[in-house]
């Protein structure tokens, strides 16, 4: 007898539970089959193989699949969830479907189903293989990633071709006794998994053939019945279910075999036993975790908080971002060609999703991929479809037939008090614009009331960001980051922002709402109604604002020395030409950072030569001979590029970006070594006799990338008759690279502190999930420590510089400063207010304070202990300047922002933060 080695993969993201620990007996004793469970960290169930859907519960929260060797799987959604009545579920299949392996089953709703079910931990049962002996791939208490190997088992041929079998129909004989008995469901739930079980565990008690028969009124329905929708065998777990029996519904129970009339009567027993009600049992309470979630998005005066991406106080109407709708024909008179153009318009957005689908697998962020895949579900949704096709034959054009489809969905979804139901409107009104554009008469019209508005979105790209920046007072967002691109362009433009607000923030509604971002430096609060007293003291205060500012611009030209002594440079961070040119309007000591990815995104093609030349030339030539340090090209993690396809990986923050990239994509790197190797030809040197172009390497973990680096950099020159080579900077973001510091400055031209990905590599928090914000923060003891490591490794050999949000960080700023970085490097608009705040700062007396403060628990006691420093570190701000003359705490924060300016929360303002300096 052969045998196969088969394989299931984890349907889902979570950490692997033995099913001996699942806390209910049906599960744990083994009662439905051998298996393995996942506690999700997600909230999409997909296939574990390839097969077809052989159940569905009415209460969408269990699923079977029956793989190609009639394996049969139960993919059993937590515990107790049946009594959801389906309420924080909603199915993306259908029974009788084939699927493939990671095709997505079933989204739920996690935070809904934690507050009301038992557990949500999901069991993965073979129902139909009691004997088979499965082995886990993955260690109990770790974390499995969707699409891993999850378990292995031996499967013989003959146990493959008698696998959909009636497993208890082989324990017993078709000539024994027959017995027949009537039930009615007397659960509140139904027939579900947990009582289908133990109708398989009676008859493989009695070893009797089990059958049940829906007979609804008619309690003289024959027990050979024929429709075999309305019968199933109990060894089949799916048959059972498929049945969809509910409370009321009536049944005959049929049993062939030696104990017939004991099994007859255990089954009747069973079935007309209610089990406890869900209102009857307790409900679990709200978890810590969501209920601080919750606390964290409500402010004491009753409005909304979230994360500073980008300080200040404003003032304005609230206005919801909302892409308008493409105007389309409203009628048409030929039915067919309307119904062949929706299908072809179908198609065509159906492609782009593939397409945007596939370079999301390709770079790794599995939950983009699936919300495009979700999209083309609801793209072939036949219902939708055939909504839209009767408007069609009413008359309707295809574009207008679309829209009143969907829109009606749409409606009924947000009317609703499920959340994971009035996301997925969301999803539909994005498929709902995409397919009108391809009708669109004309371009879709510009939101209306955005002058002077505070703009509420879930996320904006940066691209819809640019377009609505110079019109609106202020920006809130559900979602994103502090690091995320678009945080980033609103602290270069010092637009007030805050971000991680949640969805509550998408009901909110106001006519004359307050952004006050300046807080802590890490919270602020959207007030929704601001009181006529409120409203006067903000006009007070923005009149101070001004004043400040222009005070500040003032001085802004001078060179910086804090009070005792020490110089220091203050540089910009832009991504184009134009920045550049504010950059030096600002009173700029550099650029410190030019991001040349944003050259290579939001684009089907890579730059040219001479595309990138003209650029890093006329950011050069705005400088007028400071020094402007340009990024290698840094694309990987949460930078993608539709024309560059990477390899696929589970955490792409640790996988080919950065200076690793380059020797798999060797004519990207060459293309733009020689543009700037071009740009940078003939220019006079900075004073500090360092050309004015200079480059720097990021992902650098060790000194033989930097030497891999500077022999293609001189190659390239010389095939170009280039001699003088630009200066060559290292991006200190690899803890290794910081332990290794010496050695790098040896020769290196200068070291770049990247401060983000430093701290995310450090503390292990990924940067990009939301809830570990507030935990990533520079000011971590450890982090601090590689930082202290790297600057006594280049002292004496190199500068060393700190920019973006660690830059501005008014308590981080002024101990790096005292740490003894050569330069901080922040957007233009705040070049001003960190110039002011650094020449009142006495950065020696803080930095002989070092010792006590790396030697704190935490970041949150370094913060602590550096607002309890400051009074006394800190000289009195000018007349007028209340942000040095109340608590520590504001002084600290006049000496690193103005108010009027932009002051971003902890955490870099570039995804990758780098950082540099010049020579002095």
């Amino acid at each position: 007898m052969s045998s196969t080695l088969r394989f299931l993969r984890a349907p889902m993201r979570g950490v692997v539970v033995p099913l001996t620990e699942v806390p209910d007996p049906v599960f744990a004793e083994g009662a439905m089959g051998p298996g393995i469970a996942i506690d999700p960290l997600g909230e999409t169930l997909h296939a574990p193989c390839n097969g077809e859907i052989i159940q569905c519960a009415r209460t969408a929260h269990a699923i079977t699949l029956r793989d190609d060797a009639n394996h049969e799987w139960l993919l059993h959604i937590g515990l107790d969830t049946v009594d959801l009545d389906g309420d924080g579920f909603e199915l993306l299949v259908a029974t009788g479907e084939r699927v493939s392996a990671g095709d997505p089953l079933c989204r739920f709703d996690a935070d809904r189903l934690a507050q009301r079910a038992k557990a949500l931990v999901t069991p993965i049962v073979l129902t139909n293989g009691p004997d088979t002996t499965l082995e886990a791939l993955v260690a109990p208490g770790t974390i499995v990633e969707m699409g891993e190997d999850l378990l292995q088992w031996q499967a013989t041929s003959a146990a493959v071709a008698t696998a959909g079998l009636d497993d208890a129909g082989s324990e017993a004989s078709a000539d024994g006794e027959f017995a027949s008995g009537e039930a009615v469901i007397a659960s509140a739930s139904g027939l579900h998994a947990r009582p289908a079980s133990r109708l398989r565990a009676i008859a493989r008690q009695h070893a009797v053939e089990l059958t049940l028969i829906r007979t609804g009124e008619d309690q003289s329905a024959e027990i050979d019945n024929d429709n075999d929708n309305a019968k199933a065998s109990a060894a089949s777990l799916s048959a059972l279910l498929n049945l969809g029996l509910v409370q009321g519904d009536r049944v005959r129970v049929v049993a062939r075999g030696s104990s017939a009339q004991a099994a007859v009567d255990a089954a009747t027993t069973l079935l007309e036993t209610a089990e406890a009600d869900a209102t009857q049992r307790d409900v679990p309470p709200q978890s810590q975790a969501e209920g601080q979630r919750q606390a964290s998005r409500t402010s004491a005066g009753g409005g909304l908080t979230g994360l500073v991406a980008s300080a200040g106080l404003v003032v304005g109407p609230l206005v919801r971002y909302e892409m308008a709708l493409p105007p389309v024909p409203d009628s048409a008179a030929d039915t067919e060609q309307e119904r062949e153009a929706l299908t072809s318009a179908l198609r065509d957005v159906d492609t782009t999703l593939v397409q945007a689908m596939q370079a999301a697998q390709a770079g790794g962020q599995q939950a983009e991929a699936e919300i495009f895949e979700a999209h083309r579900a609801w793209l072939d949704d036949p219902d939708l479809r055939g909504a839209a096709e009767a408007e069609i034959d009413n008359g309707r054009s295809a574009g207008r037939a679309w829209f009143l489809a969907l829109e009606r969905e749409i409606q009924r979804l947000r009317g609703g008090d499920n959340a994971l139901l009035a996301a997925r409107a969301d999803d539909l009104r994005d498929l709902q614009r995409q397919v009108m554009q391809l009708f669109a008469t004309e371009a879709a019209a510009t939101i209306s009331g955005l002058d002077g508005a505070i703009l509420i979105a879930r996320e904006l790209t940066p691209s819809q960001f640019v377009a609505v920046a110079d019109r609106i007072a202020g920006l809130c967002l559900a979602s994103g980051g502090l690091t995320s691109h678009v945080s980033i362009l609103a602290r270069a433009r010092g637009l007030p922002c805050l971000v991680a607000m949640g969805d509550g923030l998408l009901e909110a509604r106001s006519d004359n709402a307050c952004l006050d971002s300046r807080g802590d430096g890490r919270h602020g609060v959207l007030e929704l109604a601001p009181d006529a007293q409120r409203l006067a003291a903000i006009d007070a205060e923005q009149v101070r604002q001004r004043r400040q500012t222009e005070s500040e611009r003032a001085a802004a030209f001078e060179p910086v020395t804090t009070l005792d002594g020490r110089r220091l440079h203050v540089a910009a961070n832009i991504a184009t030409r134009a920045e550049a040119r504010s950059a030096a309007r600002s009173g700029a000591d550099g650029v410190g950072l030019m991001r040349s990815e944003f050259l290579f995104l939001e684009r089907q093609t890579a730059p040219t030569l001479a595309e990138q030349q003209a650029e890093y030339r006329a950011a050069v030539e705005a400088m007028d001979g400071k020094p402007v340090v340009v990024r290698l090209l840094d694309i990987g993690a949460d930078k993608q590029l539709p024309y560059l396809r990477l390899p696929a990986t589970p955490n792409p923050a640790l996988g080919e970006r950065g200076v690793r990239l380059w020797q798999t994509q060797p004519a990207l790197f060459e293309t733009q070594l020689d543009a700037l190797l071009e740009a940078g030809r003939d220019l006079p040197l900075c004073e500090d006799g360092l050309t004015a172009l200079r480059l720097m390497v990021p992902m650098v973990a060790d000194v033989g990338e930097l030497r891999w680096v500077r022999q293609r950099l001189a190659s390239r020159a010389a095939s170009l008759g280039i001699e003088r080579l630009p200066a060559l900077g290292v991006m200190i973001e690899v803890p290794t690279a910081a332990l290794c510091a010496d050695d790098l400055a040896r020769e290196a031209d200068f070291l770049s502190i990247g401060t983000n990905d430093l701290t995310q590599y450090a503390l292990a928090m990924d940067r990009e999930v939301a809830s570990l914000a507030l935990r990533s923060d520079v000011l971590h003891p450890g982090v601090l420590r590689l930082i202290a490591s790297c600057l006594d490794g280049a002292s004496g050999q190199c500068p060393v510089a700190v920019c973006g949000a660690a830059a501005g960080d008014p308590l981080a700023g002024a101990l790096l400063a005292a740490m003894g970085v050569d330069e901080l490097s922040v957007e233009p608009g705040r070049i001003a207010a960190v110039k002011a705040g650094l020449r009142r700062l006495d950065a020696g007396a803080l930095a002989a304070r070092l010792p006590l403060l790396l030697a704190l628990a935490d970041a949150a006691a370094v913060r602590q202990a550096l607002q309890e420093l400051s009074g006394s570190l800190l000289e009195e701000a000018p007349a007028g300047d209340d942000g040095v003359t109340g608590a520590s705490g504001q002084r600290v924060e006049a000496a690193h922002s103005s108010p009027g300016e932009a002051k971003p929360g902890t955490g870099s303002a570039d995804p990758d933060a780098s950082h540099t300096t010049t020579r002095s």
